[in-house]
């Protein structure tokens, strides 16, 4: 569930580091084409967002709602709905994820409804049971580092953190915080 701004820039070195990196994982080298089967189904959603990232602020807005995964593809590719509201409003958005067979990576492809615009894509891919995906965007007009990162994974639950860095990577400031609870399947 990327949420980042919307503008393209050119492969920053971090990102294209960080890809290298994944190519060479020997867990790269495994088809991961299955990687987010974990995820297909229906989610309760626990969303915190810095209202003002990288400004120095330390407000942040909380959001409760539903993600539902849905498989496309065969596995290779994946559908996100997000839904969430709270105090300071309404987010939804759709996330299209997509494996590339070839590169052994996936990329995560972001769009808020709001806007109905796709965000750059975030690339990268899953090591030890943690995935890590990196995108290069603008904030404000100035060039900034995202990475997205999905963690402590388990049959029922999964947690999401995006971070933004406007020092090539050097320091970050997390401000996309969720935790998904998987929702009990409805009996038929």
């Amino acid at each position: 569930m990327l949420l980042a701004l919307l503008t393209v820039g050119m492969p920053h070195p971090a990102a294209a580091q960080a890809t290298t990196a994944i190519e060479q994982a020997p867990e790269a080298l495994q088809d991961g084409q299955h990687d987010f089967d974990f995820e297909i189904g229906s989610w309760r959603t626990h969303l915190k967002r810095l209202v003002d990232p990288l400004s120095g602020s330390n407000t942040w807005a909380e959001y409760e709602g539903t993600s539902v995964v849905n498989k496309v593809l065969d596995g290779r590719a994946n559908l996100v709905e997000l839904k969430v509201q709270g105090p300071a409003g309404r987010i939804e958005g759709v996330s299209l994820r997509l494996y590339d067979p070839g590169a052994r990576r996936w990329s995560l492809n972001f769009a808020n409804a709001r806007s109905g615009a796709l965000s750059p894509p975030s690339v990268g891919g899953f090591s030890n049971g943690r995935g890590e995906f990196y995108s290069n965007e603008t904030l404000d007009g100035r060039p900034i580092l995202v990475r997205f990162v999905i963690s402590d994974i388990t049959a029922d639950s999964c947690h999401f953190e995006q971070a933004y860095s406007a020092d090539r990577g050097k320091t970050w400031e997390v401000n996309w915080i969720a935790d998904d609870t998987r929702l009990p399947v409805p009996a038929p």
